[in-house]
């Protein structure tokens, strides 16, 4: 079922997500010879991480495991952090690393804020992850290593829930990339001040974030294809439902009443009716997320799922936007534009 031996790096570990998928290597004895390397924004207040390391099963299961503090907004941060895993990874310290769970999010409501100038959400749910990765190519198991984006159906103005909540219906949202990253880089896209309902605009800068990392199963997948080191090496993404979790508890108070009774009160039941449906909760999204880092099937998972887009554990739709190649090497120009990636930070040999 799984490779044995490698490390597991989850981002976003204490959020509702990223705590289920930690319990959730807490009860896998298939996991017995990895390492995990869990990160968080503060360590220190990290209370749901910590409420899952104390699952007693955890210590007999995962060979070791560490927290690591990053500030994904925080560029410099990032570049730290990956600098830190590779020297581990380099010097036999922790095995190559298995799969990168790119699983911590941010969404603002009634509020915009910006860090360097780049619209918070954007840097990151997409940038500060990006980074992370392409620095941390060198330490990944160049054999059977993957990279799984956690998206949402945020990230596709014609997906039905956005159909149905409106936040797309202005002619000027209804498609996210230009010719330029910048709208979406800075914020300028779906501004607050332009926002009458206190949730449409970061809720649409929320998904544009998404698409840049969606699109990403195309673009990064096709560069790791073209390198004789990295071509072994998987991208894909999951959109893991509606769940709730951190970041619903920060949405608008209707938001939250319809995630609580759906996600929360029924979704036990709709998981068992529905498996991929709208509502589910976090330990199944959870054993999702992990099939798509890790399993090797059923389909439509296999030995190397390269590009792959699910939703749960079936194939799901995404925006053609993320899957037009033109509009991918927009996004990545921007992105190492913005990112100021430089040539000695990464060992892709494709990166500009």
């Amino acid at each position: 079922m799984f490779q044995q031996r490698g490390t597991i790096l989850v981002t976003g570990a204490n959020g509702g997500l990223g705590s289920a998928i930690i319990s959730q290597l807490a009860s896998s004895p298939e996991l017995k010879a990895y390492d995990g390397i869990f990160i968080v924004k503060n360590a220190s207040s990290a209370t749901a991480l910590r409420s899952a390391l104390k699952a007693p099963r955890l210590r007999a299961v995962l060979r070791s495991h560490e927290v690591i503090s990053l500030d994904l907004s925080r560029l410099s941060s990032v570049r730290k952090v990956a600098a830190a895993i590779n020297t581990r990874v380099s010097s036999g310290s922790i095995p190559a690393i298995r799969a990168i769970i790119l699983n911590a999010g941010y969404e603002e409501f009634g509020k915009q804020t910006w860090t360097n100038g780049l619209d918070m959400a954007f840097t990151v749910n997409y940038l500060g992850h990006w980074l992370l990765t392409l620095q941390l190519l060198q330490s990944m198991d160049r054999d059977k290593g993957r990279i799984v984006w956690i998206s949402s159906w945020a990230q596709n103005p014609q997906d039905r829930h956005n159909v149905m909540n409106g936040a797309f219906n202005d002619a000027k949202h209804k498609v996210m990339i230009s010719d330029d990253l910048e709208p979406l880089a800075k914020g300028t896209w779906s501004l607050d001040e332009d926002d009458r309902t206190n949730w449409a605009a970061g809720y649409r800068r929320y998904g544009a974030s998404k698409l840049c990392a969606v699109a990403m199963i195309h673009e990064l997948q096709r560069r790791l294809n073209q390198d004789p080191l990295l071509n072994n090496i998987s991208v894909l993404a999951v959109d893991p439902g509606g769940m709730a979790t951190g970041i619903a508890r920060h949405t608008p108070w209707f938001v939250r009443v319809v995630v609580f009774l759906f996600a929360g009160i029924l979704g036990s039941l709709l998981v068992r009716l529905f498996p991929n449906g709208t509502w589910r909760t976090p330990q199944k999204s959870a054993r999702d997320v992990l099939a798509a880092a890790l399993d090797n099937g059923p389909l439509p998972l296999t030995e190397r799922p390269k590009g792959l887009y699910l939703n749960g554990s079936e194939l799901g739709d995404y925006s053609s936007e993320a899957k037009d190649p033109n509009k991918g090497r927009v996004i990545w120009e921007g992105t190492v534009r913005y990112a100021r990636l430089k040539r000695d930070e990464t060992i892709l040999q494709n990166w500009q």
